[in-house]
């Protein structure tokens, strides 16, 4: 196999199983909760802020994005001699929610991949954040809806 392919693999991997560390479901185990069994049933930021408290629910999303965040620079940096790196990272990003919206351990029932999502784009492309922030930001202030 070429040696491209067997990198891409590794990195398709990599970026699934990364993104399958269901923060959510820990942090609210570390609290003594299953916050599957309370709130909306979901492993993200939002369900876990509710359930068990804003310094969860920031850890949580924090780290969550961070999955994404780290799987896109990881395929950068493993691709940066490649023609079109960006197309690994691409792949990487989408691999990375994947395995936060579907997580191995979880029987692939996870969260719906907000916060993992976030952290790709800002590999991505970092400075749609930003604009992207604020209309969150107005959306959520007017409807009260993550």
């Amino acid at each position: 196999m070429n040696s491209i392919v067997i990198l891409l693999l590794f990195i398709l991997a990599a970026s699934y199983l990364l993104g399958s560390i269901p923060a959510g479901y820990l942090a609210g185990r570390l609290a003594g909760v299953d916050v599957r069994q309370h709130g909306s049933g979901n492993i993200g930021a939002t369900n876990v802020l509710r359930v068990v408290g804003k310094p969860y629910g920031f850890a949580v999303f924090v780290f969550d994005a961070g999955k994404g965040l780290a799987a896109v620079r990881l395929a950068y940096f493993v691709f940066s001699g490649a023609a079109h790196p960006e197309y690994y990272a691409i792949a990487a990003a989408v691999v990375v929610v994947l395995g936060h919206s579907f997580p191995i351990w979880l029987k692939f029932k996870g969260g719906k991949g907000v916060a993992t999502t976030v952290g790709a784009v800002a590999g991505l492309i970092p400075l749609a954040v930003i604009p992207a922030g604020k209309i969150w930001l107005v959306v959520f202030g007017i409807s009260r809806y993550v």
